[in-house]
């Protein structure tokens, strides 16, 4: 047997003692709490936020530090806008401009409706003179062609004047679009959270959507842990839970379940064996209240390993072990 076989073979009959052990070591653990609890091990995650930019351009100023707590709508950094104001003036001109137009074709329309209008009488009394043969045919026919002249000229003035407003409205909706453009290269906060990390520094110039910064949302933190089939095919979103972090062992979170996977995590082509579907693990969510996050959210930090506990019966009540003054209160409430 060649040396690289028989090391995968070695490789494969580790992964599956470590397998069997780690199922092993649920079993055991599992085993000391009351029927209709089930537990994992995770670590806790929050909500994380990007801050970017919508147009390319280079950074001015970054006002957030990492570490910062920042709250929903504070300007954070602060795009170049010279160009873009440079554009602005010139909308705004043009602006200007097109209105004088229009103020001096509604001067010229209403010229050509008085001429219109001469000429409609001028042709009305000849057609009356030509009927009692008072007027030639040829008078007859040059009043008609001025009266036509006429109205084509009203026409085109109207057709003008209407150009000219559309040439206004494009005009004020590029002024628009160009001032919405200078305020949002103030980039504000989507959230309120603690600033996570700093991506980009002053002077770096920057493609549509670069980011800047990276915010975490400590009012949506959560636990990711994974669960065999038995115990995530008795779960409920919503359920009761508990979390208990290695930092603070002796005071138990509360929680509750916000997302159990439709599919589990590993999936075999062939599921034959009844032991097979049991070994299959689902990744479930647990959240803990906003409501208590707000409370302690100078003292939040992510990353903080630990267990999270999940009723998978309401009828069971929790024990001692799992119970603190902050699982007294109903957060959820709040």
């Amino acid at each position: 047997m060649r040396r690289g076989t028989r090391m995968l073979l070695a490789l494969l009959v580790a992964g599956a003692v470590l397998a069997a052990g780690g199922w092993s070591w649920w079993q055991g653990r599992q085993a000391r709490l009351p029927e209709g609890i089930a537990f994992g091990n995770g670590r806790l995650e929050a909500e994380q936020v990007d801050v970017a930019t919508k147009y390319a351009g280079r950074v001015i100023e970054i006002l957030a530090r990492e570490g910062d707590m920042v709250e929903v709508g504070q300007i954070l950094a602060q795009m170049d806008t010279a160009e873009l104001e440079a554009q602005l003036r010139q909308a705004e001109a043009e602006t200007r401009r097109f209105r004088r137009s229009v103020e001096e074709a509604l001067a010229q329309l209403e010229q050509r409706r008085g001429e219109a209008t001469l000429a409609a009488r001028n042709l009305d009394r000849t057609l009356r003179l030509a009927a009692q043969g008072h007027s030639p045919q040829q008078t007859v026919d040059r009043h008609r062609t001025e009266a036509r002249s006429a109205d084509a000229a009203r026409d085109a003035a109207e057709r003008h004047v209407e150009a000219l407003r559309e040439a206004v409205q494009a005009a004020q909706a590029a002024a628009e679009r160009l001032s919405q453009q200078i305020q949002e290269t103030s980039l504000r906060a989507p959230r309120s959270g603690r600033v996570q990390y700093r991506l980009a520094q002053p002077g770096e110039v920057l493609a549509p959507g670069g980011k800047l910064l990276t915010i975490l949302d400590l009012t949506d933190v959560h636990m990711t842990i994974f669960l065999p089939a038995r115990a995530a095919g008795r779960l409920a979103i919503g359920a009761d839970a508990r979390l208990v972090l290695d930092a603070v062992p002796d005071t138990p979170l509360p929680g509750r379940v916000s997302f159990v996977a439709a599919q589990a995590q590993f999936t075999p082509r062939q599921v034959e064996t009844r032991e097979e579907r049991e070994n299959l693990m689902y990744r479930v969510r647990v959240k803990l209240p906003p409501a208590l996050l707000r409370r302690y959210e100078d003292q939040v930090k992510v990353g903080i390993t630990g267990l999270a506990y999940v009723r998978l019966d309401a009828g069971v009540p929790w024990p001692t072990t799992l119970q603190s003054r902050l699982t007294e209160p109903d957060w959820w409430a709040e």
